[in-house]
């Protein structure tokens, strides 16, 4: 009887020291993502990735990507708002880029799964102790959790038209000025959003067709958002009315480096 109780002990003993150990390292989360911030500044230039880079040493990817996956549910729901934000946003990306070099080389990130199951709907993404698709990850956990519209110029599809992978991850301290950045530059960038003064049309991104109703969900239109975002003088060429809406095509090769 001795015996068996005090192998039971010691079973308990290492059972509380394990989950001693897990609260420890979802506590000790650093939220500056430091091992994200050397992938990303390593293999992404102006938006365009180097995948080939990525694909023959795949570690550090993977191994941060597991490190998002073992944070429990209960220890993510005590951080804040925009700490939340942020890990789902670089999660996103993360994962995507896994995707993409898991199947690398590949030509567009469409070209991946089938026709019935592309490539949002692959159960990919670690989180929790489980899997999910990228699909559930957006239009589940992040856009009506946190109705943030600028979320679409921060998640990257690995396609040309998608908005700049930027070459640092998203932090919760800077979070609100990374995502005004974010949508600054996708909007200066003419092949997927101009102004056609001469023809009173503004040219958007499909974005914006795709997920309209994110980005009016004060009321306001869709032109007014991106005025928004604009510089001054633009903005008010566009307040002054009268623009009527189209939008430019979508570029899905992938934001490969040339080689």
């Amino acid at each position: 009887m001795i015996p068996g109780f005090i192998l039971l002990l010691r079973a308990l003993v290492l059972l509380l020291l394990a989950l001693r150990t897990s609260v420890l390292l979802a506590t000790d989360f650093d939220h500056g993502h430091p091992a994200f911030a050397k992938i990303l500044a390593a293999n992404v230039t102006n938006g365009v990735v180097d995948y080939a880079s990525l694909k023959a040493a795949p570690s550090e990817l993977r191994s941060y990507l597991t490190a998002l996956s073992e944070v429990p549910r209960g220890e993510f729901e005590k951080w804040s708002r925009e700490q939340r934000l942020a890990f789902l946003i670089n999660l996103y990306n993360a994962a995507t880029l896994q995707l993409i070099v898991d199947y690398y080389p590949v030509p567009s990130i469409r070209k991946i799964g089938s026709l019935l199951k592309g490539p949002w709907k692959q159960e990919v993404v670690g989180f929790q102790g489980g899997r999910i698709t990228l699909d559930r990850l957006e239009h589940e956990l992040i856009r009506p959790v946190f109705s943030e519209p600028r979320i679409h110029f921060a998640l990257v599809c690995a396609a040309r038209s998608c908005p700049p992978l930027r070459s640092e991850p998203f932090v919760a301290g800077r979070l609100g000025a990374q995502l005004d950045d974010q949508a600054r530059v996708f909007l200066a960038q003419s092949d997927k959003n101009r102004i056609d003064r001469a023809a009173k049309t503004l040219w958007l991104s499909p974005i914006f067709d795709w997920y309209g109703s994110d980005f009016t969900q004060d009321g306001r239109s869709i032109v007014d958002y991106v005025a928004d975002h604009l510089p001054a003088s633009d903005a008010s060429d566009l307040k002054r009315g009268g623009f009527r809406v189209r939008h430019t095509e979508y570029d899905w090769s992938l934001n490969d480096r040339p080689r």
